[in-house]
């Protein structure tokens, strides 16, 4: 049975909505001077970005001339959308741009990773990811940074702690270990806990060493999700300092497998790398 949550409901329900809109004749602008929603509410509805009240749903139902029926299960679907997630108690930390994407993490059945220079979020360390944050915002004090320390764990334990657990795997560049991030006491108890994630069954860890030389990934960091329901596409994930890009169309899609595929040729299995 697929993984559901508000996040992928959300974007299943405005996937609808747009092909309900566009089977009508409407556009977005139609919809804003009909008084119904900005052009940008429009947009944020249909594209996943924000939970749909049910009166909004009506109100568009109506415009569009759907059957009752098909506005009834569209507003079962509304009601879904508004349920939160464990990073809704975070809500002064974490960003908004980022709560997407924390949304559909949580509920993808399949999770490809690669980091470069950086051991990825889900699988640092508290001291690695305290490191970080210090190194980042040298101005801080620990009480401004240990809430971010905290949603970092509290993420992982969202997502390692899944049942069914979703498939991981991480590619990670030889500088991301090599890097003494916190001083060589806190590298060697992250490589040890990467090292213990990787035996887990559903998990797996590669490393692009510096002898393997160049290879597609050198661009920047980037996830793909992949989601059970044929209705829900799989996606690119790139994140930047303040925001982050998703890419869902096929082209694309087959373009970052594509490096997925040779950079999994280059890299090393974790057990293979020295310590």
């Amino acid at each position: 049975m697929p993984v559901t949550g508000p996040t992928v409901v959300r974007r299943q329900l405005g996937r609808r909505l747009r092909k309900l809109r566009e089977a009508a004749g409407r556009t977005e602008i139609d919809v804003e001077n009909a008084q119904l929603a900005s052009r940008t509410k429009v947009w944020r509805i249909e594209t996943g970005k924000v939970p749909v009240k049910v009166p909004d749903i009506w109100a568009l139902c109506r415009f569009y001339g759907v059957p009752q029926e098909e506005t009834d299960s569209l507003a079962s679907l509304a009601s879904a959308t508004s349920e939160q997630g464990w990073w809704e108690d975070h809500a002064g930390v974490v960003p908004t741009w980022f709560k997407l994407y924390v949304g559909m993490e949580g509920v993808a059945s399949g999770i490809h990773i690669y980091e470069g220079g950086v051991v990825p979020g889900e699988v640092q360390t508290a001291d690695y990811a305290r490191a970080l944050w210090r190194a980042a915002w040298p101005d801080l004090d620990d009480q401004a940074i240990e809430p971010n320390v905290a949603v970092r764990l509290n993420r992982q334990r969202a997502l390692l702690g899944r049942t069914p657990p979703p498939q991981i795997s991480i590619l990670v560049g030889e500088g991301a270990l090599a890097r003494q991030v916190g001083g060589a006491a806190v590298m060697e108890a992250q490589i040890a806990h990467l090292r213990e994630v990787d035996q887990l069954d559903h998990i797996e860890i590669k490393v692009l060493t510096f002898a393997s030389g160049a290879h597609p990934g050198l661009t920047g960091a980037f996830r793909v999700l992949d989601f059970d329901d044929p209705e829900d596409p799989n996606v690119v994930y790139i994140e930047a300092q303040v925001g982050g890009r998703y890419l869902e169309k096929p082209a694309e899609l087959a373009e970052y497998r594509r490096m997925l595929g040779i950079m999994n040729k280059q890299a090393v299995p974790l057990g293979e790398y020295p310590s």
